[in-house]
């Protein structure tokens, strides 16, 4: 049986959880979010000013970004809704379309 995860180094994903490395400022120690907290998620294109260049926290207050260094190189922006957590939980996986597919499919798994 194989093994159902996906990983970039900054961000993973498994049948349990996702995780968040480099995420709480200034420590940089991860978040974990157990896929059963998520109620879903929000994939929009990486805004040219508002998130892109913001390397570690928040441009807005309503979303926070883990740190990531290639961020300004990155499409997507994937913003978790998970609830009682605020700001919400954002990123930029390196693959966002693998990373999508994955969450999709173990989302749609434990209904």
């Amino acid at each position: 049986m194989s093994i159902v995860s996906y990983d970039d180094g900054l961000v993973q994903l498994d049948r349990e959880a996702i995780t968040l490395r480099r995420y709480h400022f200034p420590s940089g120690t991860s978040k974990i979010i157990a896929l059963d907290r998520i109620r879903g998620y929000r994939a929009q294109p990486l805004g040219l000013f508002m998130h892109r260049f913001r390397i570690w926290g928040s441009s807005d207050l309503r979303r926070w970004l883990p740190l990531d260094m290639r961020r300004p190189l990155r499409s997507t922006l994937i913003t978790l809704d998970v609830p009682g957590t605020r700001p919400s939980p954002a990123f930029t996986p390196a693959d966002p379309e693998e990373f999508t597919a994955l969450l999709d499919r173990l989302l749609d798994q434990r209904d």
